[in-house]
């Protein structure tokens, strides 16, 4: 199975180095220098990861034959992939790959439908599950014990315990920003993410 491990973004100095959007909660194993990636748009790739390193809070690489700012820069906006065993799960019980993740039916604790998550969204604060309602319309809802109280892959679905106003308030924004869309006026919105998530990437 092949798994989006991070984004590069722009050339960090002259000697080659990129910065990385992370999204694997599990850098030092998919990213770690000897790391060979597939990539998107495959013409680039694939790369091997020669150098790492953390400087101001964000990852920096450097790949084998990257050697000058302009070679890096060319790397911009590439997608890392990573081949991972289907069959494989994190070390910590408590945390997920997105894969694991994707189409569980989310209800409340008392039983009530939700939705099915279509996509985990990893931020530097918490991640998030997006999730689409049967009417169509989103709700964005962290990934954090104090809200995601159960993940039953057997099941397949995920139970939360929403505080008051989460739900419903979040609906209304999606819906209003649908109606806008329709109007061609409507922005992209943004989620935000946390450490205390007790989830996963590839």
């Amino acid at each position: 199975m092949q798994l989006v491990v991070a984004r590069v973004g722009r050339a960090h100095g002259i000697k080659g180095e990129v910065t990385v959007e992370v999204r694997t909660d599990e850098p030092e194993l998919r990213l770690g220098p000897g790391a060979v990636l597939l990539t998107d748009p495959a013409s680039t790739g694939p790369l091997t990861i020669e150098t790492g390193r953390v400087h101001s809070g964000r990852l920096l690489l450097r790949f084998a034959g990257v050697r000058d700012r302009n070679a890096a820069e060319a790397l911009r906006n590439t997608l890392l992939i990573a081949e991972v065993d289907p069959d494989e799960t994190p070390e910590d019980p408590d945390e997920y790959y997105d894969h694991q993740l994707m189409d569980l039916d989310v209800v409340t604790v008392d039983g009530s439908e939700v939705g099915r998550i279509t996509e985990i969204s990893h931020l530097p604060s918490q991640d998030l599950f997006v999730v689409e309602r049967p009417d169509g319309t989103e709700v964005l809802i962290p990934f954090v014990e104090e809200i995601v109280v159960e993940i039953d892959l057997e099941e397949q679905r995920a139970v939360i315990d929403p505080p008051p106003g989460l739900i419903d308030d979040q609906a209304e924004i999606v819906s209003t920003r649908d109606a806008e869309d329709s109007a061609g006026d409507a922005e992209d919105d943004s989620a935000a993410a946390g450490e205390d998530a007790t989830e996963a990437g590839a």
